[in-house]
C-alpha cells in the first residue's frame, strides 16, 4: 500500500518533469512585450510582398554608431525576401539638419561616400555639425561641390522625405534610437533585448515571423 501511495504522489510530478522540455521547445525565442512590441495601429510599408526591416538613428546617437558594425554583418547575410530600410529619426527638431544630410547624401548617390564618415566624424573626431555651411563642407572633403549639395538639401525630394521621417518617428512610437521596425508592426531597441546582438537576433526572428517561416 505504501509503494502504491507514493506511486500516485509522485505521478504528477514525474509527467510535469517529462513535460517540461516540450514545454521549453515550444516557447518562442522573443517575447512580445519584452523583446519587442507592437505598433498599433500597424503602419504601412513601402517594399511590397517583402518583409520590411527600418532603422531609425540619429548621427548624434553614440549607441547608434556602435550599433552599425552588427548592421553590415547583419546586411551581409540578411534573407533575399528582407528589405532593409534607413530613415533618420526626428524625435526634436534640433534633430532636422542632420536627417536632412542623410537624405542629401542618398539624392546625389552618396550613401556609402557619407553615412558611416558622418557618424565617424561626429563621434570618434568630435566634430559638430549645427549648420548647413559645416554639412557642406563635410560633403565637399567626400567630392560634393557646394552648389550640387545646396540644390540636393533644399531640393523638393528631400524636404518631403525629411516630412515624412518626422512623421513616422511619431507613428512608429518611437522612444530612442536606434529603434527597429519591422514590416509595420513590431519595434524593438538594444534596450529591450540587452545589447546590439539581441536586437539583430529579434529582427530575424521576426522576419522569419512575418515570411511564414517561424510558429
Amino acid at each position: 500500500m505504501f509503494e502504491v501511495n507514493n506511486m500516485k504522489r509522485f505521478l504528477p510530478i514525474l509527467l510535469s518533469a517529462l513535460l517540461l522540455p516540450a514545454v521549453a521547445l515550444a516557447a518562442p525565442a522573443y517575447q512580445e512585450g519584452k523583446d519587442y512590441k507592437r505598433i498599433v495601429p500597424e503602419q504601412p510599408t513601402s517594399s511590397d510582398g517583402k518583409v520590411e526591416v527600418v532603422e531609425l538613428f540619429w548621427y548624434g546617437c553614440p549607441h547608434c554608431h556602435r550599433f552599425q558594425p552588427f548592421v553590415e554583418r547583419w546586411l551581409a547575410t540578411k534573407p533575399e525576401n528582407v528589405v532593409y530600410v534607413r530613415m533618420p529619426a526626428i524625435l526634436r527638431e534640433s534633430w532636422t539638419l542632420l536627417a536632412r544630410a542623410y537624405y542629401t547624401a542618398e539624392a546625389l548617390g552618396k550613401v556609402d561616400e557619407i553615412h558611416q564618415p558622418l557618424f565617424n566624424a561626429i563621434h570618434n573626431e568630435k566634430r559638430r555639425f549645427t549648420t548647413e555651411q559645416s554639412l557642406s563642407e563635410f560633403f565637399a572633403e567626400h567630392g560634393v561641390s557646394p552648389e550640387d549639395f545646396r540644390k540636393a538639401y533644399h531640393s523638393f525630394a528631400v524636404d518631403n522625405k525629411v516630412r515624412r521621417a518626422r512623421l513616422m518617428t511619431k507613428r512608429y512610437q518611437t522612444q530612442g534610437t536606434p529603434t527597429v521596425v519591422i514590416n509595420g508592426k513590431y519595434r524593438s531597441d538594444p534596450g529591450m533585448t540587452n545589447g546590439f546582438a539581441g536586437l539583430i537576433g529579434v529582427i530575424d526572428y521576426l522576419a522569419k515571423v512575418e515570411s511564414g517561416k517561424q510558429p
